[in-house]
């Protein structure tokens, strides 16, 4: 199982968003500690991954070898990708 790690800017983000929000994107990336390939897809020219909830995306950054998942931002998907 891996191990989540959430940067203080992913944090902030999360705080400002709906509490029904929250809860379901908390929700999302704990499903995703298993096994996360099958839920995120690699960004193009970029290390990172992404995680699609709803109208919202998750950045990622998945570490193999230390079994660790790294929330790097997220937020509504027509401001996330800038």
């Amino acid at each position: 199982m891996y191990e989540l790690i959430y940067s203080e800017k992913s944090v902030k983000q999360l705080e400002k968003l709906d509490k029904k929000i929250q809860e379901r994107i908390l929700a999302t990336i704990e499903r995703c500690r298993i096994r996360p390939h099958p839920f995120v897809k690699k960004l193009v020219g970029n290390p990172y991954f992404r995680l699609r909830v709803g109208n919202y995306r998750v950045i990622l950054d998945i570490q193999e070898n230390k079994l660790i998942i790294f929330v790097i931002e997220l937020g509504h998907r027509k401001n996330i990708y800038d």
